[in-house]
């Protein structure tokens, strides 16, 4: 294979990888969403502008809609085509980088994304609100599909790498957005907090990066400190920032080698702050600082991987709307 062609087939994988993460995000912190207001209907207005902001696309969202209702939010998040970030947008981006390196994945990889797309497809953006869980469950069972087939079926060399490092940094990014959000934007009134409405957010958050068993299993009750330490800094659990750096460096330097580069010292670096970091310090010195500095270095290692291995911008559909 010739250079050129692995490059693009190298930026084809990790793309594919990096919406089929971000179209199972988006539909789980949508799907968090509606079951958190029904646990807590005095936050409703907040939440769900505050899940724009997770998603980091409020300037686009202002534009064109007037207020964060909640059909607003789950219109732009999950249906709107305008917006680059919404599931069906991702979902449309990854079936086209997933097209074209059919005779590079797996049977095995294709089906679930090809499946998913034909369901969106067919789904109206007026699809009645009791649907909603319906539909992000197949999002998310589709999405979990073609990890699960990546993982299993897809032989794990360099593309498999590629597939790996874009998991991992759509994942961190995600889940540092999700508990910046319930820490700064979501923080309760002094006098709720250690109340029930304070627990039920708190639980969202872990609910959100499906990690309430496991902390319950590591901590028992809910305290945001041992909450922020466990999504940011544990060793072991698989959606922790943490945990996804290591993921990111190790895929990096199974494709550099020896020959390291900006990209693969970047990540190295930030290993190794996040290896040192003490949850305790990171809130005494204010947690949404350390979060905004984190998301600037996780762009930041994006583009140095871009930079490094690919020629061109994001591989995005050409298509423009579902067919």
């Amino acid at each position: 294979m010739n250079l050129p062609l692995l490059s693009r087939v190298a930026e084809s994988v990790y793309w594919l990888s990096r919406y089929m993460e971000r179209a199972d995000n988006v539909a789980r912190f949508v799907n968090v969403n509606l079951q958190l207001i029904l646990d807590a209907p005095a936050v409703h207005a907040r939440q769900w502008e505050a899940l724009i902001t997770a998603s980091g696309d409020s300037e686009d969202f202002q534009k064109r809609y007037a207020e964060p209702s909640q059909d607003n939010v789950i219109r732009f998040l999950l249906f709107d085509r305008e917006n680059p970030n919404s599931v069906v947008s991702c979902v449309r981006f990854a079936r086209e980088n997933a097209r074209s390196i059919r005779d590079t994945i797996t049977a095995d990889m294709w089906e679930p994304v090809n499946k998913l797309y034909l369901y969106l497809s067919d789904s109206a953006v007026d699809r009645p609100r009791d649907s909603y869980e319906d539909l992000m469950g197949e999002v998310r069972r589709f999405c979990q599909q073609f990890q699960g087939a990546s993982d299993s079926s897809f032989s794990q060399g360099e593309a498999w790498q590629f597939l790996r490092l874009g998991r991992m940094i759509e994942r961190a990014d995600k889940t540092s957005r999700i508990l910046d959000v319930k820490y700064f934007l979501l923080l309760p009134k002094v006098d709720d907090v250690d109340t029930p409405i304070d627990d039920i957010q708190w639980a969202a958050v872990l609910r959100s990066v499906s990690g309430l068993q496991m902390y319950r299993m590591h901590f028992g009750r809910l305290m945001p400190r041992n909450i922020a330490g466990f999504v940011l800094l544990n060793d072991d659990f698989p959606r922790s920032v943490r945990h996804c750096v290591v993921e990111a460096a190790q895929a990096l330097q199974a494709i550099g080698g020896s020959d390291e580069n900006a990209a693969t010292r970047a990540a190295q670096a930030l290993r190794r702050q996040l290896d040192r970091a003490d949850i305790n310090d990171i809130v005494n010195s204010g947690l949404h600082e350390f979060i905004d500095s984190l998301q600037i270095t996780l762009n930041d290692l994006g583009n140095l991987v871009s930079e490094a291995y690919f020629a061109a911008q994001p591989a995005m559909a050409v298509a423009s709307g579902l067919q």
